[in-house]
């Protein structure tokens, strides 16, 4: 077997609309394509001894065991991979369940195809899987525990926390979108203008100040003593003297802790002695030169969570510990203990794991134990000197029994601190008394509070911490995203794509927008290339200055690593035609609508998708989409057309020399083709109907009808603001036409405009593309040879493997196909032969450059006009 390639898909994809989290894996089994598993000796009886929970697996047979009866009865090693992989996932805490196999149209090569919880780990998951299953089929030792336990680090490096996780999940509950920036827990939420910010539990509106305060206990304690909040006595310390001073003040027992420790580090708590005190003072300057020395007050250790300054939860903590049972050592009640099916590794469970640390030690040491001692029956042994729920502690959830003066005071302390997200860590008896009369204290107050003890308490409810963050985020009426119409399709995507950027910035939106030439906010490009793909779109949806998305989005980009937005308002298809067919397992055109359909299908159900009634596979998508459909066609007398009206439905037609909506029987014209110039004054139809795509879905979000027709009418063809679309440029005695087109479709769109220019000698430039299929560097050669007398044959810049001379060929085979008889010749480089034509140029000349490298191609005809001008001048 052979792993030809791994991919992450990270949005809506081919695969499934709603599983956004996919690997791809494109599997080759070589030679054990013809060995299914009923052939392989034994395989059946290994599989089931090495991973036994794979019984659980249905499978197709759709009843537990039917995975292994399907091993029985014979079934491909692709099929059992995509199985291995989800369940070694969920073996280390990621439950997964979504598979499928798939074999391409090449004999015994299979995608494989399965979710994922967090990417590195399903990447790992893939490779792996295909290592165990070499391993069963040689029947050689494989250590599955090994690489659960790997599965488990990698998910513990990069996953997000349980507080920041439990964020998005309520976001993803209410349908808001979330990026996650970086690799650590910064997140976004919501996209454009309307994005939130947070990291753990610090939000963007937690102030800095705050959190400076808080981090700072001195001043925290300070704050809250001047408030008449009960803290406990003490003073800040940074040397045996000082540590003296304090000691005749306020006495034993003590807890030294440092200034700017976290999480319990450095803290030495219930000191009854000087020389215990000196150690102390020592171990929390590891932390920390500052260290605090307070009054140690007994009670129960409690966590109050305040959120936009209203109390939401209340927990006791309690740190790890073990209960004697009268015959086990304290090891073997930790080992016992950490077998708590709410225990695991990290963050991966409710509980954590209790660790033996320098801190378990030094406890067992002072009560004169070690791990070998067996406690007596009912007596506790605490393992930790914090309670933290990081190194082992358990948490109560106390939050219907806390005073209602402690919630005010809780309340008030998150207002005097000044933090949106507040921890207060209280040190009492109990809650259900106010502290001024249990004696309690506060100990600190907590920027950035862990929210794991709320949401998984060891008793008590469970408390949705999350969704008051959500909620202050969120208040009710404040959108959470922005407007979004993505643009799809073969061929006019980039042109549509920038007439609805057009639109939309001319009714005053701050509009981003991505095309294959670069991304673009408010027509200032921000980086150039190709980019149409996910990685695009995010850039956009991530600016914070963006009021309104439209996004080209193109095959490659779907395909490669899926959608980079979960839904979309409208969603524009301009047409599907033969092109990059016979790549990526895409061979059809029925599998290219599959990719195209990616986008409509993932159009909010009150959104529209807007398809082209002129083109045969848009229409074959018309009554199996979700959202709600309008369609555009050149003409008016075209059948779904017609049946759109009868329905009272929209749609946007070419009507009497005239861009039109229709509804019903109705018409509301928007302007004449003529006075509109991206259409030529009416001759490129191909541009008509990109016209008709963009004016048909900017009326359907809402724009007016006068303000569409004013930005079509102020929408000018240029070399810089539509680059490479139909790009004239105009001389003297000849005019050159620069255009992207690329396939057939293209061409046949070029030949329909040359038609309607007179010329006595059309030249065309053009060049056969190295991932196209024979048939379509024929086909373009073709269509050359009928609309060019002269054509000089470049060669294209990527060969994607083939021969400058093999495409050469085909394309010179078209010509002669044409059924007329062109001159051409070949000119390799691109710049030299668009030298070369303007050198035959005579009066009236027409030449026509097919160019794929349009920047290049339009800086040296600017060049030559420049050139013109200063001429004329002199």
């Amino acid at each position: 077997m052979k792993i030809e390639k791994i991919q992450a898909l990270r949005g809506p994809n081919i695969w499934s609309i709603s599983r956004k989290k996919l690997i791809q894996m494109r599997l080759n089994l070589e030679e054990l394509e013809q060995f299914p598993t009923n052939k392989i000796d034994g395989f059946r009886e290994r599989i089931e001894k090495l991973i036994p929970s794979l019984i659980t697996h249905r499978c197709s047979e759709g009843y537990e065991g039917g995975f292994f009866h399907r091993i029985e009865t014979g079934t491909w090693m692709g099929h059992v991979i995509e199985h291995i992989a989800l369940e070694i996932q969920s073996l280390a805490g990621m439950e997964t369940g979504f598979g499928r196999t798939r074999e391409t149209k090449t004999p015994g090569v299979y995608n494989v195809v399965f979710n994922y919880i967090e990417e590195n780990a399903g990447i790992y998951a893939a490779e792996e899987s295909v290592k165990i299953a070499q391993a069963l089929i040689d029947n050689i030792e494989y250590d599955i525990d090994a690489c659960i336990q790997q599965l488990r680090e990698i998910r513990e490096r990069v996953r997000l926390g349980p507080s920041t996780g439990s964020i998005v999940e309520e976001a993803q509950s209410r349908r808001i979108p979330w990026i996650r920036l970086g690799k650590n827990s910064l997140v976004q939420l919501g996209y454009g203008i309307n994005q939130q910010r947070f990291q753990a539990t610090i939000t963007g509106k937690t102030s800095s100040i705050a959190v400076d305060i808080a981090c700072n206990k001195e001043i925290t304690k300070k704050m809250l003593q001047d408030a008449a909040i009960p803290v406990p006595a003490g003073d800040l310390v940074t040397d045996a003297d000082g540590l003296e001073r304090v000691i005749r003040k306020i006495g034993f027992p003590l807890v030294l802790k440092p200034l700017d420790g976290n999480h319990g580090r450095g803290q030495t708590i219930n000191v009854q002695d000087w020389e215990t005190a000196k150690e102390g003072l020592v171990y929390a300057q590891t932390i920390s030169h500052k260290v605090i020395v307070e009054r140690y007050v007994t009670g129960f250790d409690y966590r109050v969570l305040v959120i936009n300054h209203k109390m939401v939860a209340a927990a006791r903590r309690v740190p790890a510990h073990i209960v004697g049972d009268g015959s086990a050592t304290i090891q073997e009640l930790i080992d016992l203990e950490n077998q708590n099916p709410r225990r695991g590794y990290g963050h991966e469970n409710a509980l954590t794991e209790i660790n033996v640390d320098k801190d378990t030690l030094e406890l067992l040491d002072k009560l004169e134990y070690s791990l070998e001692t067996v406690p007596q029956k009912g007596e506790t042994i605490y393992l930790k000197s914090t309670a933290n729920l990081s190194t082992g502690g358990t948490s109560i959830d106390v939050t219907d029994m806390v005073h209602p003066e402690n919630i005010t005071m809780c309340e008030r302390i998150s207002k005097i601190i000044g933090l949106d997200v507040c921890g207060i860590d209280i040190m009492a008896e109990n809650l259900t008394q106010p502290l001024k009369e249990s004696g309690g204290v506060i100990l600190e107050v907590n920027a950035a509070p862990g929210f794991r003890m709320h949401l998984a308490p060891s008793e008590g409810l469970p408390r949705n911490v999350a969704g008051p963050v959500v909620d202050m985020l969120y208040p009710p009426g404040k959108p959470i995203t922005i407007p979004i119409i993505a643009v799809t399709g073969t061929n006019g995507k980039t042109t549509t794509t920038r007439l609805i950027s057009h639109i939309v910035k001319n009714n005053g939106y701050r509009v981003g927008f991505t095309t294959s030439d670069g991304i673009y906010i408010q027509n200032t490009m921000l980086t150039k290339g190709d980019t149409t793909g996910p990685i695009s779109a995010e850039f956009i949806l991530k600016d914070p200055t963006v009021e309104f998305a439209v996004l080209e989005t193109a095959r490659g980009g779907i395909l490669r690593s899926g959608l980079g937005f979960g839904q979309c308002d409208i969603g524009v298809l301009t047409n599907i035609n033969e092109d990059h067919l016979g790549i990526n397992d895409i061979h059809t055109l029925k599998d290219l609508t599959k990719v195209k359909r990616v986008v409509l299908d993932s159009v909010k159900k009150n959104g529209w998708c807007v398809l082209n009634a002129d083109d045969e596979y848009s229409m074959r998508l018309i009554n199996d989409l979700d959202a709600r459909v309008a369609i555009f066609s050149l003409d008016e007398q075209n059948p779904f057309i017609k049946k759109f009206a009868k329905e009272g439905r929209t749609t946007c037609i070419l009507e009497e020399g005239h861009i039109t909506i229709k509804k019903g029987d109705w018409k509301i014209r928007i302007a004449k083709v003529i006075n509109i110039p991206i259409t030529m004054e009416g001759k490129a139809k191909f541009m008509i109907q990109n016209v008709l795509a963009a004016s048909l879905a900017t009326y359907l979000h809402g724009f007016e009808i006068e303000d569409i027709a004013n930005s079509l009418r102020t929408f000018i063809p240029s070399a810089q603001l539509t680059p490479g679309r139909l790009n004239i440029f105009k001389f003297k005695n000849f005019k050159v036409l620069i255009d992207f087109a690329h396939n057939p479709a293209g061409y046949e769109a070029i030949e329909d405009f040359l038609k309607n220019i007179e010329s006595p000698k059309k030249i065309g430039i053009i060049s056969g593309v190295g991932d196209r299929r024979d048939s379509d560097i024929k086909k373009c050669g073709q269509i050359a040879g009928r609309m060019f007398d002269h054509i000089i044959i470049r060669n294209e810049k990527h060969l994607r493997g083939r021969t400058e001379e093999e495409i050469n060929g085909l394309v010179i085979e078209g010509i002669h196909s044409s059924g007329k008889n062109p001159s051409f010749e070949i000119i390799p480089k691109e710049i030299e032969a668009l030298k070369h034509a303007i050198s035959l140029a005579e009066e009236g000349t027409y030449i026509t450059a097919l160019s794929d490298v349009v920047s290049n191609a339009i800086e040296l005809v600017q060049n030559y006009q420049t050139k013109e001008l200063q001429e004329d001048m002199e």
